[in-house]
């Protein structure tokens, strides 16, 4: 079993939308690293799916 952190900008495709569709293809990668190591994930393999947090880095001084 490997271990694997997918990283995901929320406006592009959201957790909630992941959790709704149950599974997704993952294209347009460039990242030729990123893209082999995405290739390289199995059926139960682990994956952490990680979110910025866009447009929260300044809620802090409003």
């Amino acid at each position: 079993m490997n271990y694997f952190l997918v990283k995901s900008e929320p406006f592009k495709y959201s957790w909630e939308q992941f959790n709704k569709d149950g599974q997704t293809f993952w294209d347009g990668v460039r990242n030729y690293q990123a893209r082999n190591n995405l290739k390289a994930m199995k059926k139960g393999d682990l994956v952490l799916f990680y979110h910025s947090n866009e447009g929260k880095e300044g809620s802090r001084y409003r």
